[in-house]
C-alpha cells in the first residue's frame, strides 16, 4: 500500500516545499518482521497500560521525552508472526480498544490523558517516520493512552460550521501510539477505514463523529466505507489530501495580480494525489467557516467544511468522487454567526433561472477559428472596417438555443455585411426583463440557450463566417439577490462598505468596490476570461459614467468628495486603466468599448499619456458617441420644414469627433420604453418616415466613425423591441403586403455595408481630421450636408445628404479639381430601397467654376430626403 506523508492536509500554514500534490512515491520495502504471534502483541500493549495520573505528568514534563522514546521505539523491528490483513484488523481493532482511553461521545476525554491537546499540535510534536510500503505496527514501547476521538472543542465548531481547519482535526494523523483516524460523517451507522487487506470499524463517537486508534507507525493509503441505513459508501476521505492551491496562486490572490482567477477559485474537476475529484474554492475573508452544500449530498454541508488558506480569504476543499454535472453552493457562517446559502461568485456554469445553484462543469470544446484569431490583430479597430449589428440573443430568435443561433445568426449577419456582433450581456442574470444588465454569474454565460461549450460553438461559427463577436460586460454594478454577491460573506465585500459609495441610485442595485484590490482582481481576470476562454474580440463596457463620478445621479449631501476635493471615482479611474492595460497586453486584437456619455478627457487615449485634467487616458480603444446619437436624432425628429434652424445639431459633432475613437450607436436604448422604433421616429406618412430613415443611416455610415445598428431596424420595424418577442421579422414575409418596403431597407443596409467595407475612404482615417473635409456645412435653408472623406492614399469619396422633401436639380456642390469625373456608388432613393428611383446615373463632369472654397463644382439632382455617395470615375 502507499503510504501518506504526515502533512497531507492536516497544516496548511506548512513551508511550500512540503506542500506536495502529487501522490507520495513508494518507499522500498522493509525486511520482514520477526514471527510472533499476533494474540501475543496485542496483549502486551494491552497489558502495558498507564495508569491515566502518570501519563499526564510525564506528558506534561516532557513533551520531548515523550517524542523521543516514540522515536526510539518506532526504530525498533517489531516482532510477530504473519497474519493475514483479516487477522492484522481484528488484532488492530483489539489493540485500539484495550489500548485507548476513550472519552464518553460528546463529552471531553478524561483529564487523565494525552488527548486533552489539540489533536493537529499532538501531530506537529510527533511527526510521522519516513513513508514506508508496507504498513506496520507501533511497537508496544510507543504506546502512550491517547483519545483518537474529536475534542469538544472541535467538535462544537465542525457541529456549527465555523471551524477554519477541519483537515487539522478530521482525517488520519500520526499521534503517540499510533495513527488517530477520525471521520464526521452526520446521518452515518457506521465507518470503517479500508486498507489494504485490512478493515477496521471506528467507534462512534456521537454526533456524526467516529474515531479510532490504529497501532501503526505511518498513515497509510486508506478508504473509508460509510454504511448508512439503507446504502453504504466507499469513499475517498476527504480530509487526507494537501491543498489543491499553491503559494504563488495564494500570493497573486492576496496581491489582487492573479490574472486567471478562475483557474484557481470556483469549481473545478482534477486528479488529485491520483485521486479524480473536484476542487472547491471561494473568497470569503470574513466568513467564520464554509462548507460546500450540492445535489452530492442532499444540500446538506455539515460533513463538507472547508478550510481557511491563511490570510488570503480563500477557503479550499477537495471532494473526491465529484464530477461534471453537480450542482453546488457554498454554506458561509457570517460574523454573527448566521447562515446563508450562496451561489459561486466564480461559477463557469449555472442553473437556468429561475434556479440559481452552480454547476461543476469543465471544457472539452475544441476551436476551429485559428486563422480568424491570427488575422483579427493585423489592424486595430479604429483603423479597419467595422460595423456592428447588436443582438439580444434571447429573443433575435426567441427559442433557439446558442447551437441553433450558430445556424443562422452568422449566416444573416454576413449576408448584410456587418463585420461584427454585439451580443447583449450573455453573462448568467436572474431576471431576463434586465436584457442581461444586472448580472450575478460574470463567468458563466446563461444557461437559457445552453452550456458554457455550446456558447463557444456559437462564437466558433461567427468567426468561421468572417464575424468578430463583441459581449456587453456589465463591471459597475450588481443586483442584491440573497443568493449571489451582496455582502457575500456577511458583510460587504464586492461593494462598498460606505453605504452612500455602495448603493446605486438609479437601478436599485449595488457598486463594486473599486478600491478593494481583490475585487478589482475579479472584474480584470473576467475581462480576460471572456476574452481568452471563449476567444470574445471584444468588450463594450457598459454605464462607464456611473463608475467614472461619485455623484453620479447623486444630490449634494449625497456623496463624499475624493480625497482631492473632487467628485472624480479615482478608484474607478484605476481600475479602468488596468483592465485595459492588462486586455490589450494579453490578447492581441482585442477592442476595449465604452459606453460613455459625458465628456471625460481621455477615454481612448492611452493610460500612461497624461491629459489637461490631470489624469491618463481609460485605455480604451473605442468610445460610444452618445452626443452624436442624441442630437442627430433630435435633428430627424423634426418635420422638414423646422430643420433648418437645428441644423447645427447635425454638425456640431464634428467639433469634437476626433478627441476620441467614436463609435456611432442606435442601439436598444433608443428603441425601447416608449422611445420608438428607428422608423417611427421620422415625422410624416409612411412613404417619408422611410425615406427619411435611409438618408439617415446613409448620413451616418459616411460620418466618421464606427457604426452599430440594433436588430430589427435593418428593415425598418415599427414597434419598439420587446426581449419578450423580438423583431417582427413577419414583416419581411413575401405574403405581406408591405414587405417590400421593410425589404428595401434591409437591402440598402447590405448595401451601405458593401460599399463601406470596399472604400477605405469611410474608415482607414476615422480618428485622424485629415480623413474628413467640410464642403458646406451651413445649407440650412436646403437641409443640406455635404463633406468629403479621405482615405490614408488621399482618395475621395463624397456625401451629399438632402433632409428636404423636395427634388432640386442642378445643386451646385464645390469639389477638388484634381478628379476627372464623378460617379454615384449608392444612393439611398433608388427604387430598389423603396425611394422615388431619382438618381444621377451617368458620371459627373467637375465645371472650373469654384463653388464652397474650391476651385470646382459639379451639378447634381438631390434626390428628395436622401443620401449619395459620389466616388471618383
Amino acid at each position: 500500500m502507499t503510504p501518506r506523508p504526515e502533512s497531507s492536509g492536516s497544516h496548511p500554514e506548512q513551508p511550500a516545499e512540503q506542500r506536495r500534490t502529487e501522490p507520495p512515491t513508494p518507499a522500498r520495502k522493509k525486511p520482514a518482521a520477526k514471527k510472533q504471534p499476533a494474540t501475543a502483541a496485542a496483549k502486551k500493549s494491552a497489558a502495558r497500560k498507564t495508569p491515566a495520573k502518570k501519563t499526564a505528568a510525564a506528558a506534561a514534563k516532557s513533551a520531548p521525552a515523550a517524542k523521543a522514546t516514540v522515536q526510539k521505539a518506532a526504530a525498533k523491528k517489531t516482532t510477530g508472526k504473519k497474519t493475514t490483513g483479516k487477522a492484522v484488523g481484528k488484532a488492530a481493532g483489539k489493540v485500539a480498544e484495550k489500548t485507548v482511553g476513550r472519552a464518553p461521545a460528546g463529552k471531553k476525554p478524561s483529564p487523565g490523558t494525552a488527548a486533552g491537546s489539540r489533536v493537529g499540535d499532538t501531530a506537529r510534536t510527533a511527526p510521522a517516520p519516513a513513508p514506508e510500503a508496507a504498513v506496520r505496527h507501533a511497537p508496544p514501547e510507543a504506546e502512550i493512552a491517547v483519545s483518537p476521538a474529536v475534542d469538544a472543542g472541535d467538535r462544537e465548531r465542525l457541529l456549527g460550521g465555523w471551524h477554519h481547519a477541519p483537515h487539522s482535526v478530521l482525517g488520519a494523523h500520526p499521534v503517540p501510539g499510533g495513527v488517530a483516524f477520525r471521520a464526521f460523517r452526520p446521518y452515518a451507522r457506521a465507518v470503517t477505514v479500508v486498507s489494504g487487506g485490512m478493515s477496521v470499524a471506528l467507534h462512534d463517537d456521537g454526533d456524526g463523529f467516529f474515531s479510532g486508534l490504529l497501532p501503526l507507525r505511518e498513515v497509510p493509503a486508506y478508504r473509508l466505507l460509510v454504511t448508512y441505513e439503507e446504502a453504504e459508501l466507499d469513499t475517498e476521505d476527504a480530509y487526507r489530501f494537501l491543498p489543491t492551491l499553491g503559494e504563488l496562486d495564494l500570493h497573486l490572490i492576496g496581491e489582487g495580480r492573479h490574472e486567471e482567477l478562475w483557474t484557481v477559485l470556483g469549481a473545478h474537476p482534477m486528479t488529485h494525489q491520483g485521486v479524480t475529484g473536484t476542487r472547491f474554492s471561494v473568497w470569503a475573508p470574513n466568513a467564520r467557516g464554509v462548507r460546500v452544500a450540492g445535489s452530492f449530498n442532499f444540500w446538506d454541508g455539515t460533513a463538507f467544511p472547508m478550510r481557511s488558506l491563511g490570510s488570503t480569504g480563500v477557503w479550499e476543499l477537495f471532494v473526491p468522487g465529484i464530477g461534471e454535472g453537480e450542482l453546488y453552493k457554498f454554506e458561509i457562517t457570517r460574523p454573527d454567526g448566521s447562515k446563508t446559502l450562496r451561489a459561486d461568485p466564480m461559477a463557469r456554469r449555472t442553473e437556468v433561472p429561475p434556479a440559481t445553484s452552480s454547476i461543476v462543469t469543465s471544457s472539452r470544446y475544441e476551436w476551429g477559428d485559428t486563422e480568424w484569431l491570427e488575422r483579427r490583430a493585423e489592424l486595430p479597430a479604429h483603423r479597419a472596417p467595422f460595423s456592428v449589428y447588436e443582438v439580444h440573443l434571447a429573443s433575435w430568435r426567441p427559442g433557439l438555443t446558442y447551437r441553433q443561433l450558430a445556424e443562422q445568426l452568422p449566416a444573416y449577419v454576413k449576408d448584410l455585411g456587418f463585420t461584427h456582433v454585439e451580443l447583449m450581456p450573455v453573462a448568467e442574470h436572474p431576471f431576463g426583463g434586465s436584457w442581461g444588465y444586472q448580472v450575478t454569474g460574470f463567468y458563466a454565460p446563461t444557461a437559457r440557450l445552453g452550456t458554457p461549450d455550446d456558447f463557444k460553438y456559437l462564437v466558433d461559427a461567427l468567426h468561421r463566417a468572417g464575424i468578430g463577436v463583441i459581449m456587453d460586460w456589465v463591471p459597475a454594478h450588481f443586483p442584491r439577490d440573497e443568493w449571489a454577491l451582496a455582502e457575500f460573506d456577511g458583510r460587504p465585500l464586492y461593494e462598498h462598505s460606505d453605504p452612500l459609495r455602495a448603493a446605486h441610485p438609479d437601478w436599485g442595485t449595488l457598486e463594486f468596490d473599486f478600491g478593494r484590490r481583490e475585487v478589482r482582481n475579479f472584474l480584470v481576470a473576467n475581462a480576460l476570461y471572456w476574452c481568452e476562454e471563449f476567444h470574445i474580440d471584444g468588450l463594450r463596457v457598459d454605464a462607464v459614467a456611473s463608475m467614472l463620478y461619485l455623484d453620479y445621479s447623486r444630490e449634494p449631501g449625497e456623496w463624499t468628495p475624493n480625497e482631492h476635493g473632487g467628485r472624480e471615482n479615482l478608484d474607478a479611474v484605476a481600475f479602468l486603466q488596468e483592465m485595459n492595460a492588462t486586455v490589450y497586453r494579453r490578447v492581441p486584437g482585442v477592442v476595449t468599448i465604452a459606453e460613455e456619455s459625458t465628456a471625460w478627457d481621455g477615454v481612448t487615449r492611452a493610460t500612461h499619456h497624461r491629459g489637461p485634467s490631470g489624469f491618463g487616458g481609460l485605455g480604451f480603444g473605442l468610445k460610444w458617441n452618445m452626443g452624436w446619437m442624441h442630437d442627430s436624432l433630435e435633428y430627424m425628429s423634426h418635420e422638414p420644414v423646422h430643420r433648418a434652424y437645428h441644423h447645427g445639431e447635425m454638425t456640431f459633432s464634428m467639433v469634437y469627433a476626433y478627441s476620441e475613437n467614436y463609435v456611432l450607436p442606435i442601439s436598444h436604448d433608443e428603441v425601447v420604453h416608449g422611445k420608438g422604433s428607428l422608423v417611427s421616429k421620422m415625422p410624416g406618412d409612411w412613404w417619408r418616415r422611410r425615406a427619411d430613415l435611409r438618408a439617415y443611416l446613409g448620413y451616418m455610415w459616411a460620418h466618421p466613425g464606427k457604426q452599430l445598428l440594433f436588430m430589427g431596424q435593418e428593415f425598418a420595424q415599427g414597434a419598439e423591441w420587446s426581449e419578450a418577442h423580438g423583431p417582427d421579422w413577419w414583416l419581411l414575409d413575401p405574403h405581406y403586403g408591405a414587405e417590400a418596403d421593410h425589404r428595401g431597407v434591409r437591402d440598402l443596409v447590405r448595401d451601405l455595408n458593401t460599399v463601406y467595407r470596399s472604400t477605405p475612404a469611410l474608415w482607414q482615417n476615422d480618428t485622424e481630421p485629415s480623413g474628413f473635409r467640410w464642403v458646406t456645412g451651413d445649407a440650412a435653408d436646403d437641409n443640406v450636408l455635404a463633406f468629403l472623406r479621405y482615405d490614408a492614399d488621399g482618395s475621395p469619396l463624397l456625401a451629399v445628404c438632402h433632409f428636404a422633401p423636395v427634388v432640386r436639380h442642378d445643386y451646385r456642390i464645390g469639389v477638388p479639381d484634381d478628379v476627372p469625373a464623378w460617379h454615384e456608388v449608392l444612393n439611398t432613393d433608388q427604387a430598389r430601397y423603396g425611394g422615388g428611383g431619382v438618381t444621377n446615373p451617368d458620371p459627373v463632369k467637375p465645371e472650373p467654376q469654384g463653388w464652397h472654397g474650391r476651385p470646382a463644382s459639379i451639378r447634381l439632382t438631390l434626390p428628395p430626403l436622401a443620401t449619395v455617395w459620389l466616388r471618383p470615375a
